[in-house]
């Protein structure tokens, strides 16, 4: 079986994290994905600190299990929610869109263990000094926000940069991608896209649909010149995001209107002009089924492929 120090500091059974996705990632998923042995992460971006607070209170009542809560730190209520995971008891915080070292000395008297999530190998060396448990590095395969490099090459270097246990997260939807991670130095995956067609994921029918009918060009990003490149599915919101970003007679003021709310109208109400973020690998998603069949396959599945090539290689 796939251990790591990850599943030992977290006490999780299997090297498997749930992408704390905004807006998407609830007490329903969360919860599932604990059950079956993974970590689950309740996004901080669901409509307000106490609907968060909400959340972690029905992980709390449908698992036993660790379960965390992803902070995106250029959230207006960042610092309620910084504050309220300390309140609620979670012991387990992955964060985004910035430095949690504000909050870092707060958490850890806390007992908390703290897991960013970097795009560069920059950022994690001052996330480890800054004294994360970890890091979660995530390559531009992603859904959603990205950097610039990718996880074939961002992992091991990030892996040889650093003491701490290191989360490759970009692109991973099977076993193959989890065993090539662990190849790379990984300690544990995140997996979000994937999740998004898991039965216990709450998104709207119209989303799970567009995973399962995308392929391996499905995805586009956008966001660029705003400085907030975001890989979505190609959708008729998206297209047009884009023509306006290249159009120099828009500002980026009309931009921003016109994206503002996107996600939440995709996840919520299918809207045709809503954001569909996913990752590249939407094109390997094939049926809705449960977390735990997700998470057992990408272990399972990771298993067999290492073996399978040990054997294949064997002098």
């Amino acid at each position: 079986m796939v251990k790591s120090r990850i599943c030992e500091m977290l006490g999780i059974r299997y090297p498997v994290f749930q992408g704390g996705m905004a807006w998407v990632a609830d007490a329903s998923l969360a919860a599932a994905v604990s059950n079956a042995g993974g970590l689950g992460l309740i996004s901080s971006i669901n409509a307000g600190t106490e609907a968060v607070r909400n959340e972690v209170r029905k992980c709390r009542e449908m698992t036993d299990k660790p379960f965390g809560v992803n902070i995106m730190l250029q959230a207006p209520n960042a610092e309620e929610i910084a504050h309220m995971v300390i309140e609620e008891g979670v012991k387990i915080i992955t964060t985004g869109a910035g430095s949690p070292a504000k909050y870092m000395s707060m958490w850890k008297e806390a007992g908390i263990k703290v897991i960013p999530v970097v795009a560069s190998v920059a950022l994690a060396l001052k996330m480890q000094q800054a004294g994360a448990d970890a890091v979660v590095a995530e390559g531009a395969e992603s859904g959603g926000h990205v950097g610039e490099l990718h996880t074939m090459s961002l992992v091991p270097q990030v892996v040889d940069a650093l003491n701490i246990p290191v989360v490759a997260a970009g692109g991973i939807c099977d076993g193959r991608g989890a065993a090539a991670a662990f190849m790379l130095g990984a300690e544990a995956i995140q997996v979000g896209t994937r999740f998004l067609s898991a039965q216990e994921c709450n998104v709207h029918p119209e989303y799970k649909e567009k995973i399962l009918k995308a392929t391996d060009i499905s995805t586009i990003v956008t966001g660029k010149s705003l400085g907030h490149p975001v890989r979505s599915l190609k959708t008729p919101f998206s297209k047009t995001f884009a023509k306006m970003e290249n159009d120099p007679s828009v500002s980026q003021e009309d931009i921003l209107a016109f994206g503002s709310g996107a996600l939440r109208k995709a996840v919520q109400e299918g809207d045709r002009n809503g954001s569909y973020m996913a990752g590249e690998c939407a094109g390997m998603v094939r049926k809705i089924e449960p977390a735990k069949e997700i998470v057992e396959d990408l272990i399972l599945g990771a298993e067999k492929v290492i073996a399978e090539t040990a054997a294949r290689f064997a002098l």
